[in-house]
């Protein structure tokens, strides 16, 4: 939804940017015609040429994601609106009967000069990283600056305090029309300081200061108020170059960053155990695990793997949380539970001692949901533990699905006195048992209908002869088809495991 909602704010800012250059072109061809706008050619020139290099930029953007770019987007749409109003105030100064627009026009320009001051902060603030003391002082002030200009000017509506049009219907300004530039120089200043005083490289600092330095430097040498086209041009291309230059260079640290996760993402992927595993000595049972990550890394994991000559190991867990940190706790949860597994007897013992070493140093308070069990192949017995995670489904050969209701505390690195009980079932030939995550019965589709378990439940039951690998495969793919390109936040994890009849 919040995506959809972002797509849809792009597409009419790209509408609203290219409809003001055509606007500010139409409006110039104007300008060409009567004699008494021939004195503003020049600036309607640069508004218009302003307004579509606006809109161009603006198309540029809109396939590019990353730190800022919405901000950005703003910044565009003000200039581009800069540019029209700049060349509505030329086309109706001095014509006294339309003064009221003149003056509107007027003040509706120096209220984006506040807004475009605003959001230049919030875009070098999230791109650049501001921090300290003077980054919370400017955080309280600038706004409490802006909202203090904002009456000045609006106060012009009922008294000239800053401007006015004279008797000839022209601008002129105000002996406290410094009040104006005051509270942007002041702004524009709390900016630049802690432009400076970030820890980025100079390239990015010089880039972002041209927003400050380029209108700053236009207006000493051409002796004119803020506000005018060139400056507005010069606030344009200032933009160009923040975006060249600190947005590429955020995205080659978004590049490095994504490699790292690739890198990450097969680290984990290794630290898996084979999809089909052979185990030698184990030929009643049939062992397939299967994950499907949301993101680069997971937080999801399973295991299976052989205690002594009669004794199998299987297990799925879900951390909480996504990415990088989920993934570190996973892989710590992962190797303690089948160190402690390879040494302990019981599957309460396992999970009472894992959670006892997980909630050490826990400051983050990650936890896991968990299932484990232990399978004897000799007397067909499970025992099993479930730490707060999905009911497996229990597949027996002539009767219909149903849920392992069994839970035996909370889930691992939650409170550290926890005792962990267990319970112990028969297998028998033709039966199968599937362990999954909340990542299948929360998968959602475009209306926000859940997969939920019954779903799952009919899809064990038309692949009940299949085999295992199969199921698995079918399971997904009914997943893919409900969700019918909905986005998926969650990891998708399964472990199954089929007892071999006698016929087989």
């Amino acid at each position: 939804m919040q995506r959809k909602l972002k797509n849809n704010a792009a597409i009419s800012g790209l509408i609203y940017t290219v409809g003001l250059a055509v606007f500010c072109i139409v409006l110039a061809l104007i300008f060409f015609t009567e004699q008494r706008l021939s004195d503003y050619l020049f600036d309607i020139g640069v508004d218009s040429v302003g307004a579509l290099i606006s809109a161009a930029l603006f198309f540029g953007l809109m396939k590019q994601t990353g730190t800022g770019i919405g901000t950005l987007r703003i910044l565009i749409v003000l200039v581009s609106s800069c540019f029209a109003i700049n060349g509505l105030v030329y086309f109706t100064v001095g014509v006294p009967s339309l003064s009221t627009l003149c003056f509107t026009f007027c003040l509706v320009s120096k209220l984006l000069d506040l807004v475009m001051i605003y959001f230049f902060y919030a875009y070098v603030k999230v791109t650049l990283g501001f921090e300290g003391m003077i980054a919370k002082l400017a955080d309280k002030l600038i706004p409490i600056l802006m909202a203090f200009e904002t009456l000045v000017i609006l106060s012009n509506i009922i008294y000239p305090t800053t401007f006015y049009l004279d008797a000839d219907f022209m601008y002129q300004s105000t002996p406290f029309s410094l009040s104006e530039d005051i509270c942007l120089i002041a702004a524009s200043a709390l900016a630049a300081i802690l432009i400076i005083r970030s820890h980025n490289p100079r390239n990015q600092k010089a880039a972002a200061m041209t927003f400050i330095l380029f209108p700053l430097i236009e207006y000493i040498l051409m002796k004119r108020t803020f506000g005018n086209a060139a400056q507005y041009a010069m606030v344009l291309m200032s933009l160009i170059i923040m975006y060249c230059v600190i947005f590429i260079e955020k995205s080659k640290e978004l590049a490095a960053t994504r490699a790292d996760l690739g890198i990450a993402s097969k680290i984990q992927a290794d630290a898996l155990p084979p999809v089909a595993p052979a185990f030698e000595g184990f030929s009643k049972i049939i062992l397939r695990g299967s994950m499907t990550t949301a993101r680069e890394v997971g937080g999801d994991f399973y295991d299976y793997f052989v205690i002594d000559e009669n004794r199998i190991c299987f297990l799925i867990a879900d951390v909480s949380g996504k990415g990088i940190p989920a993934a570190l706790f996973m892989m710590t949860a992962k190797t303690m539970i089948k160190d402690y597994a390879l040494t302990m007897d019981t599957t309460s013992e396992i999970f009472t001692k894992v959670n006892e070493r997980l909630c050490e140093n826990n400051d983050e308070g990650m936890f896991a949901t968990a299932w484990i069990g232990i399978l004897d192949t000799a007397a067909m017995k499970l025992q099993y533990t479930n730490a707060g995670h999905n009911y497996p489904i229990l597949q027996r050969k002539d009767r219909p699905c149903e849920e392992m209701e069994k839970e035996h505390g909370l889930f691992l690195g939650g409170l550290d006195f926890t005792i962990y009980e267990q319970d112990e079932i028969e297998l028998k030939p033709g039966d199968r048992l599937l362990l999954y995550t909340d990542g299948i019965t929360e998968a959602h589709n475009r209306a926000n209908a859940l997969y939920g378990t019954e779903r799952l439940e009919k899809i064990m039951e038309s692949t009940k002869d299949m085999p295992g690998e199969k199921v698995l495969e079918g399971i997904l793919s009914d997943i893919e088809a409900f969700e019918d390109g909905a986005p998926r936040f969650d990891d998708i994890t399964m472990v199954i495991l089929t007892i071999i009849g006698e016929e087989q």
